[in-house]
């Protein structure tokens, strides 16, 4: 005879002092923030003014979630307060101490992995960052590179990605060579935008102390006094990443970003992402960190959507 599964028992909250604009803020709009803290915590919740009805496994974790944002409520709730004060209160670790000088004062390691991944490239030369997408490694790592240029720990910030299409065939790309990668080189564009504005940015392009450039454009170059991120590094040869490696001249720093389940590579080139873990792994200097899922900042979907993916393999 099987045994039916133990329901867990409801959990009930009431939340003190009321207040109805608090009430309001904290359940968003038709009720969205509660539905937010429903899909990334796996709970059901009901409510009758300020009592909660919670239902799940993780009754008692969602009751501490909505206790907190009441606590937040005041000033109001944005969608992206919700989803990062859950990632937040999912890893349970206290907050970064380090600052970074960038113009988002807010910017700090969400997760026990991305503060130890801040801690990685302040203290090591050389950080590899592998792990899925929406774990922040690139914009972090943008983010100490806009902070060694502001400290003027570095001369000049290099960002570089190898020019891989996504599976797709994007046929020729007309204009010069800025137009041509443009598009590979977006996501840095946009960490930049972020992090020190616009028309900083701007300005920094043009005098040089902020340079783009495919990875084919490496070779042959020595880089002193730069702070220099390779994007996408899953999408490099094993000759492509000894060459970039070996571009790293007097007083720099380089961070190697890359998520080794979606390899664009043809079908039988190997990974340089994947070969340097074993090559340089008793390489003194070197750090090497690996994101998981409960790292991912961003919609809690997207957590799901990577867990289901690493179950079911290639698949």
């Amino acid at each position: 005879m099987r045994r039916r599964p133990l329901k867990t028992r409801p959990l009930e909250l009431v939340l003190s002092p009321v207040d109805n604009q608090r009430l309001a803020n904290l359940c968003g709009t038709l009720d969205e923030n509660l539905r937010q803290i429903e899909t990334a915590l796996d709970v059901t919740i009901a409510r009758r003014g300020e009592r909660f009805t919670v239902r799940g496994a993780q009754a008692a974790k969602a009751a501490e979630v909505l206790q907190k944002f009441y606590g937040d409520a005041k000033r109001g709730l944005t969608l992206d307060d919700i989803q990062l004060g859950l990632i937040e209160a999912r890893s349970r670790g206290a907050k970064d101490d380090t600052p970074l000088l960038t113009r988002r004062a807010d910017l700090r390691g969400r997760t026990p992995r991305q503060r130890q991944y801040i801690q990685n490239i302040l203290e090591y030369d050389i950080t590899f960052a592998i792990g899925p997408a929406g774990t922040g490694k690139t914009y972090l790592a943008v983010a100490c590179a806009v902070d060694a240029l502001e400290r003027d720990a570095v001369k000049r910030i290099v960002l570089v990605r190898p020019a891989v299409e996504a599976g797709e065939r994007l046929g020729f790309l007309p204009g010069d060579l800025a137009q041509k990668v443009d598009p590979y080189l977006r996501p840095l564009y946009d960490a930049l935008y972020d992090l020190l504005g616009f028309d900083k940015t701007g300005k920094l392009f043009e005098r040089g102390a902020i340079e783009l450039a495919p990875l084919a454009y490496m070779r042959g170059r020595t880089l002193n006094h730069s702070f220099v991120i390779l994007d996408e590094a899953q999408n490099t040869t094993p000759e492509q990443m000894k060459m970039f490696l070996t571009r790293i001249g007097f007083g720099s720093r380089a961070v190697v970003t890359g998520d080794i389940t979606q390899i664009d590579l043809a079908r039988g080139q190997k990974s340089g992402m994947v070969a340097v873990q074993k090559i340089l792994a008793d390489v003194r200097g070197i750090a090497f960190i690996a994101f998981k899922s409960e790292d991912v900042v961003r919609h809690p979907l997207v957590q799901r959507i990577v867990d289901a993916y690493e179950r079911h393999g290639d698949e």
